[in-house]
């Protein structure tokens, strides 16, 4: 029996891309009895890998993709997502949601929560919201608020819980405004809307309830994220998206999902949680991932944590009776 390392989590692209896209064309034929796909184009490699899927599952005349950029994102996103568009020849269109988010009140409400411990927080500055890495001992993962003003120096400041949830709240204005968006135009054309999470993001709650999480279609929610590589280049999705560092693009400074949420790189957080979801044996998954055993137990836990703290993002609406 081979030892546990990264090419236990290697796939059949083929077989897999196959087997993705027949079920697809399933689900969207007898459950969702919708003609066609939409989806949201960020420019990363979950969306970029699902639009390359919807289009194998029903040929891009019936995908349609969204760019929906805001005043705090990146310019490369738009970039590379409409070379998603072009690579698979799908037709897609911008919908800037940064006037919305504006007459909602978006900016300026996460702005004055940012002012409760920033006083002088306004124009020109720029700000992200990191976690404390669990690997240092800390135990709970503190979440922290980073600002800079215009032509400053970076201030980093722990966060209370109620300036955390009030930045939190607001910012999520921004996935439940690009999801409304998505269902308009599936609802004009007769279509189904595709969510984009990967296992990692499924897994542990890393998506906004009614946001980003809300979808007909998850068709990559079962793969762990070196697996989407795996068929992203398979799939000739661009190189340029390949090789791009996963990011938030959510807030005005750039930041690493592991910034703020994830405790290590998607490629040790796979096998992470591939050796707490198979049982393998701690001494295998420390060695595979470059841990030492207490280091993997507070990755452990810490999923675990997650698993806990955003086991409602995944329930449906309770009834009463």
């Amino acid at each position: 029996m081979s030892r546990f390392s990264a090419a236990t989590l290697v796939l059949d692209a083929e077989a897999e891309v196959e087997r993705i896209v027949t079920e697809m064309r399933r689900l969207l034929r007898a459950d969702l009895k919708r003609r066609g796909l939409v989806l949201g184009l960020s420019g990363g490699i979950d969306s970029s890998v699902c639009a390359a899927l919807a289009v194998r599952a029903v040929g891009a005349e019936r995908v349609f993709g969204l760019y929906m950029p805001e005043n705090d994102s990146d310019p490369e996103s738009l970039a590379l997502g409409q070379s998603v568009a072009g690579t698979f020849g799908f037709a897609a269109e911008i919908e800037d949601i940064g006037p919305a988010l504006s007459a909602m009140g978006c900016y300026e409400r996460r702005d004055a929560f940012i002012r409760q411990l920033v006083p002088g927080y306004g124009v020109g500055w720029v700000c992200k919201v990191v976690i404390a890495n669990p690997l240092e001992g800390l135990g709970l993962a503190v979440s922290s608020l980073v600002v800079q003003p215009p032509g400053g120096e970076q201030q980093k400041i722990r966060l209370t819980a109620e300036v955390y949830q009030g930045i939190i709240a607001a910012t999520n204005m921004k996935q439940r405004t690009r999801k409304q968006l998505e269902y308009f135009h599936a609802d004009r054309l007769n279509f189904a809307v595709i969510g984009t999470p990967n296992r990692l993001e499924y897994d542990q709650g890393f998506f906004v309830k009614n946001g980003d999480g809300a979808a007909d279609l998850k068709p990559i929610a079962h793969l762990y994220k070196s697996q989407v590589y795996q068929l992203a280049r398979h799939l000739g999705v661009p190189e340029t998206i390949c090789r791009r560092p996963p990011t938030t693009d959510t807030w005005s400074m750039a930041q690493s999902q592991e910034e703020f949420y994830f405790s290590l790189p998607y490629d040790r957080m796979d096998l992470c949680l591939y050796g707490l979801n198979h049982g393998l044996p701690a001494a295998e998954v420390a060695a595979a991932a470059g841990l030492t055993h207490a280091q993997l137990e507070a990755v452990w836990a810490d999923i675990e944590r997650k698993r806990v703290a955003t086991r409602y993002l995944h329930l449906p609406p309770l009834l009463v009776a």
